[in-house]
């Protein structure tokens, strides 16, 4: 299925977009961005010059994924996140004179495979965040965030851990956690989270 981009979007002619992805209302595609397929880009959502998204990844409404960002598949972004870009952002020089591109090298964040970043959240590159890890809406995200863990506040912290589900886990003996859901389980070490085999 081809992919779909309503009248209104800006979509650049350098943009790659997959199959069957959708590109609503308002939203803007920069040049050489990277779209996978089964992807959907809400209203006012930005995706910034080269940024590269994987399959079926949802980018809500009015959300800014600023270059160079890298989305595996099946992240969200919800709805007015903000992906930075710029670890001292200014608009002059120390000299006072407006910033060109060549006065500052972008630094992105990288969401792994199935993570989630909920409503108007921050996070402030550079950093990564680990597949299937949840960042609570709101909250700002300054460091590294572990493969399934939930977290949040500002600064965000963990506070948890969360399945593929998107179910926070259960410990059900020390160091064990399982996900209410699906059954799934993990153990912790080390401040990581390892899926248990059967």
């Amino acid at each position: 299925m081809a992919a779909k981009i309503v009248a209104s979007a800006d979509v650049h002619d350098s943009a790659s977009i997959g199959d069957g992805t959708s590109v609503w209302h308002l939203a803007q595609v920069r040049e050489d961005a990277v779209l996978g397929t089964n992807c959907v880009i809400g209203r006012g959502a930005y995706i910034g010059s080269g940024v590269h998204m994987g399959d079926s990844c949802k980018v809500q409404n009015y959300a800014l994924v600023y270059e160079p960002a890298v989305l595996d598949d099946g992240v969200f972004i919800g709805p007015a996140v903000v992906l930075t870009n710029d670890t001292y952002p200014r608009a002059v020089t120390p000299s006072g004179e407006l910033k060109s591109a060549s006065d500052w090298h972008p630094v992105g964040v990288t969401i792994g495979r199935g993570a989630s970043i909920g409503a108007r959240a921050v996070c402030v590159a550079p950093l990564i965040v680990g597949e299937w890890a949840m960042v609570a809406a709101g909250s700002v995200v300054t460091r590294d965030v572990p493969a399934h863990a939930l977290v949040a506040g500002v600064p965000a912290r963990r506070i948890g851990w969360v399945g593929r589900a998107g179910v926070k886990l259960t410990e059900y003996s020390p160091g064990v956690w399982a996900c209410p859901q699906t059954g799934e389980r993990f153990r912790e070490l080390g401040g990581t989270l390892n899926p248990l085999e059967d």
